[in-house]
């Protein structure tokens, strides 16, 4: 860490998810992968709602994009996730998911989880299921 209290980056965005991932399982979800890499691209979480069993008969595997930032004055976190990035990972879910058998027959959903760490505040942490498809 900088000597002088400032952090950089890498530290932010881990805080970030470490952030998302205490938030996912407090609403039930359980953490199956951190920072997944793959031939495809990276995705920083996988998850599995079993709450989506009653409603549509299935579990929902969740890819989970956490975007974290230091402000939101500008921009929220969550409109960093472009077309571009929702197409990596939605190539990386497809790899996912073919390479492992375990994850037949579940329902799909790509989520975000924007992360706003002020420094005058407690961390906001916002989770957007279902945010693109």
């Amino acid at each position: 860490m900088w000597p002088f209290g400032r952090r950089t980056r890498d530290d932010i965005g881990r805080r970030g998810e470490r952030l998302a991932r205490g938030h996912l399982k407090r609403r039930g979800l359980k953490i199956l992968a951190t920072n997944y890499r793959c031939p495809r691209g990276e995705v920083d979480l996988i998850a599995l709602d079993r709450s989506t069993r009653r409603e549509t008969g299935a579990e929902t595997l969740c890819f989970v994009e956490v975007k974290t930032r230091t402000s939101d004055a500008y921009t929220s976190p969550e409109a960093a996730v472009n077309p571009d990035k929702q197409r990596r990972i939605r190539k990386v879910a497809d790899y996912y998911r073919l390479s492992r058998v375990a994850t037949e027959g579940l329902n799909l959903r790509f989520d975000i989880v924007a992360v706003v760490l002020r420094p005058d505040a407690e961390p906001s942490v916002r989770h957007l299921p279902d945010a693109f498809r």
